[in-house]
């Protein structure tokens, strides 16, 4: 990659389209403090280097046993490559199926099954000119894919479909020129045929389960309607857009350029970005991703990022890494796939020398026998078995809003049995709500909420805006105030309806006088030793009840937790705040273990005590203070980075603030797992019967494997393998 891409705005939108929180509420200074970690969120920017297009030579770099296909789909070389080769192999296919038409018409083998005397002076030169034109086109990409395989000292699927044909060419050319036996014109042209199209379907399944790129490629705009000086707009590529250009984005538009909304509301939709099924209300203040759809109303957008920092190219980058990232699991198939390139050349050798030495039987006879071998063993499959599921998986994880950075990594997460969560930000939303109304005796809990609040919109402390927005999401209408008054210490005092109303902390409501029900008191001091924040409402000197305020916990972690406990997982709380308040989060969670006041610079430490433990552990997280530990655990994930995608120091990276995302995580690693074992199986075991019934272990009995069926098998074996592949899905 261009290293000046993010200097050059617009860039990697190009590239994009050609590869297809807070402290103490100061007026209640004696209440709860500390509720909420502060942290830090900082920027990153990451950049790979792109991957460098393979040459086109034929089929030389279509070593399936060899070639990392983690880069299928990556970057605009990759994807035009690829998809030059599936023409490739398009055209080679009805070339050759053409010239094979005349080639079974010619053969005298086939004209005896059939019944049939087609013979005539000088068939057998069009015959041998025919088979050598299939044999040196079609079989060209084998040829020179067995060519560099050899000269890599890796011989594998190439070099056994590269020797099938040849000794069937090369035996049919000693047979015209006088050598007794069968001419296998016809067995080299279907097996070419065959392993064409082969080749050509699979390289469309390669594609078609990698299109995550392709994808978001299309998310992109053309043209964006920036707007000038004066207030008028012009239509402008979204390359040349700029930080700091004002665009507008007309209802049903796709939005060009990660911006910030300054004018207009809409609810806009994220779903191919973030995987969010609900279309997200944007107003002036909130951020909005390049690639998302607005809804009916217009907005004007101040645009923040372009080229290499934009949301989207960061998810390319890390989609790129992800899929060209090596897998140990296909470094697996790939030793596999030599041994059985071994093993079937052993067999077809031994095949050979025995049916030739030990057996009365043509020589015909016996070179197809070691051909078959050599063919059905071809381990094609093999090598597409986890490239095939990588690729899915991927797709499925950035649709998902889950960005793999690390495969590795990721395939490490199936091992996983302990999740330890950060929980401000993470678990909770890092701001405070109201968790408990107590009203006084005959005071209705929505006039308690609705008056304190009216007072407290005229605060800007964390505890107010949290009783404020409680109010609110109850739908419930604030009354107008005046005389609005700080307390330092103490609270806040306002006019509603002409009465004097004060919120006050549990010293100031002390120090006032105001009775009290025991019971009521009670329940006030219960909460506040659970770290709860409880402050106390008072109307013309009497009392209207209680609040109780904290850290809001997120809806979704519950059911995070129970998935993570149905997968057999331990739930831990790793956090900073005071004890009593992680308890009390971990309580109505039900989370297995609280590790809480824990300053930043020990969570590592903590993950690392936890390993000694003989644990796997995943650590998550969503601050700068929770890179150490991400960048230690067995598996780091980066929750709820939003458009700042490129966290260092995660394997995995959550768009969403939502910890279902976390457990999401390790049931995709672990079905991933799961379907590259099945795939494993169905492309290297059915040799374990095809290569017997190859050798002639059955031709006694009249069961015998011609090249063509065996090409069959291997071909069908292989599409087995795609379509397994492409049913991998998560809950």
């Amino acid at each position: 990659m261009d290293p000046d891409a993010a200097d050059r705005p617009g860039l990697k939108q190009a590239e994009l389209r050609e590869a297809a929180h807070e402290g103490p509420h100061g007026s209640h200074d004696d209440g709860h403090e500390g509720a909420v970690e502060e942290h830090d969120h900082a920027e990153h920017a990451h950049e790979a280097a792109d991957p460098a297009p393979a040459p086109h030579d034929g089929h030389a770099g279509m070593d399936h046993a060899a070639m990392d296909h983690g880069g299928h789909g990556g970057g605009g070389g990759h994807h035009d490559h690829h998809a030059m080769m599936v023409e490739d192999f398009k055209r080679r296919f009805w070339v050759c199926l053409g010239l094979t038409v005349p080639i079974l018409a010619l053969s005298p083998m086939l004209q005896m099954w059939a019944g049939v005397d087609w013979r005539f002076p000088g068939d057998v030169w069009i015959l041998t000119v025919l088979g050598t034109a299939v044999y040196l086109y079609g079989g060209r990409p084998f040829l020179t894919g067995a060519r560099d395989e050899i000269a890599d000292r890796r011989p594998g699927m190439m070099t056994l479909v590269a020797l099938a044909i040849s000794v069937a060419f090369v035996y049919s050319i000693a047979v015209v020129f006088g050598l007794e036996g069968n001419l296998f014109f016809w067995e080299t042209a279907t097996l070419i045929d065959l392993m064409l199209v082969g080749h050509w379907v699979e390289m469309r399944s390669v594609m078609g389960a990698s299109r995550a790129l392709e994808e978001l490629a299309r998310l992109m705009p053309d043209e964006a309607h920036r707007l000038t000086a004066s207030g008028e707009t012009e239509d402008v590529p979204t390359a040349a857009l700029r930080p700091g250009d004002r665009i507008l984005v007309k209802a049903s538009e796709k939005v060009p350029a990660d911006g910030t909304v300054l004018e207009g509301t809409s609810a806009v939709n994220q779903a191919a970005l973030t995987g969010e099924s609900v279309p997200v209300e944007k107003a002036p203040g909130d951020d909005l991703i390049a690639g998302s759809v607005n809804g009916t109303g217009a907005l004007t957008v101040e645009v923040t990022k372009t080229g290499a920092d934009a949301y989207l190219n960061q998810v390319v980058t890390l989609v790129r890494e992800a899929q060209a990232s090596k897998s140990r699991t296909q470094d697996l198939a790939n030793r596999a796939a030599f041994y059985l390139t071994v093993t079937a050349i052993t067999v077809g050798a031994l095949t050979f020398a025995g049916w030739l030495l030990l057996a009365d039987v043509p020589l015909s006879f016996v070179i197809e026998r070691a051909v078959t071998v050599m063919v059905i063993a071809c381990p094609h499959a093999l090598g597409l078995a986890i490239p095939l599921v990588v690729a899915v998986s991927t797709s499925i994880s950035a649709r998902n809003g889950l960005l793999v950075r690390d495969r590795a990594a990721f395939e490490r997460a199936r091992d996983l049995d302990t999740l330890v969560f950060d929980k401000t930000g993470t678990l909770t939303e890092g701001r405070f709500g109201v968790t408990d109304v107590l009203p006084a005796p005959g005071v209705a809990e929505d006039d308690l909420l609705t008056t304190a609040a009216a007072v407290e919109g005229g605060s800007e402390h964390p505890i107010a805006a949290g009783v404020v927005r409680s109010a609110r999401d109850r739908g419930l209408a604030l009354p107008d105030v005046s005389g609005f008054e700080a307390m330092t210490g103490k609270g806040v005092r306002a006019v509603v309806g002409g009465e004097t109303v004060e919120v006050l902390s549990p010293g100031a409501l002390a120090d006032a006088g105001v009775g009290v029900p025991d019971a009521l008191r009670q329940r006030g001091d219960a909460l506040g030793r659970e770290g709860q924040t409880v402050v106390w409402v008072v109307r013309g000197g009497a009392l209207l009840g209680a609040l109780a305020l904290a850290d809001v916990v997120r809806p979704e972690s519950k059911e995070a937790i129970d998935r993570l406990h149905d997968l057999g997982l331990t739930a831990v709380m790793l956090t900073g705040d005071k004890r009593e308040v992680a308890e009390h989060v971990a309580r109505q969670l039900e989370i297995d273990r609280v590790i809480a006041e824990v300053l930043p610079d020990q969570k590592s430490a903590v993950i690392r005590a936890l390993q000694a433990e003989g644990r796997v552990v995943a650590m998550t997280g969503d601050g700068v203070n929770d890179a150490p530990a991400l960048a230690t655990a067995d598996v780091g994930l980066a929750v709820g980075a939003g458009t700042d995608v490129a966290v260092e120091t995660a394997d995995v990276v959550l768009v969403k603030s939502d910890p279902r995302a976390a457990v999401r995580v390790i049931a995709l690693a672990r079905a991933t797992y799961r379907k590259m074992v099945q795939n494993l199986w169905w492309a290297a075991g059915y040799n374990v019967v095809a290569i017997p019934l190859a050798a002639g272990a059955l031709a006694p009995w009249g069961v015998i494997l011609s090249p063509a069926v065996g090409a069959v098998l291997m071909s069908l074996s292989t599409v087995v393998v795609a379509v397994n592949a492409r049913r991998l899905s998560v809950d």
